[in-house]
């Protein structure tokens, strides 16, 4: 995502915990739904992901769990922050995505949050569950990676 930073993509928020829970295997963009105020509140940066997830209904894929807080200059049009909210993509996309979590038992979870030009932008990864080792796995992996890094900083600032 920090390439698309530099082609008028904002980056708002992002998932880190989904990363540490699941193996992303896909990647999809989506556009979101917002009300008025939601889109000042996600301005302002006030969004977590931390829990989210997203569902299918009747043909239409929403995220639930998405906390966007209310907007504090906002009025009798505030919204509930943990309300479901409806995604944008085509319907062929939406089907593949239903019938991969339906068979395959994958979920569907938003890694990011982000500004396309004005319009706010939601990055879905297709994810497969991690077991306990796998973590711990990743976990040694990263600070194996880690400890590489300041090794070689270090040798770099001996010369």
């Amino acid at each position: 995502m920090a390439e698309k930073k530099n082609e008028g993509y904002k980056i708002i928020t992002q998932n880190k915990k989904a990363f540490h829970e699941y193996f992303v295997e896909e990647k999809y963009e989506a556009g979101i739904a917002l009300a008025g105020t939601e889109v000042k509140s996600v301005r302002a940066g006030t969004v977590n992901l931390k829990d989210s997830y997203c569902s299918f209904d009747k043909g239409e894929i929403f995220v639930l769990g998405m906390h966007i807080s209310p907007y504090e200059h906002g009025n009798i049009f505030n919204t509930d922050p943990l309300r479901k909210k409806k995604l944008l993509m085509h319907r062929r996309e939406i089907m593949k995505l239903q019938g991969l979590v339906q068979q395959k038992g994958y979920t569907i979870v938003p890694l990011s949050l982000y500004f396309s030009g004005s319009h706010v932008k939601v990055e879905l990864g297709l994810c497969r569950g991690k077991k306990l080792y796998d973590k711990r796995e990743s976990d040694a992996k990263r600070q194996a990676d880690r400890d590489i890094d300041r090794h070689m900083k270090d040798k770099s600032h001996q010369e």
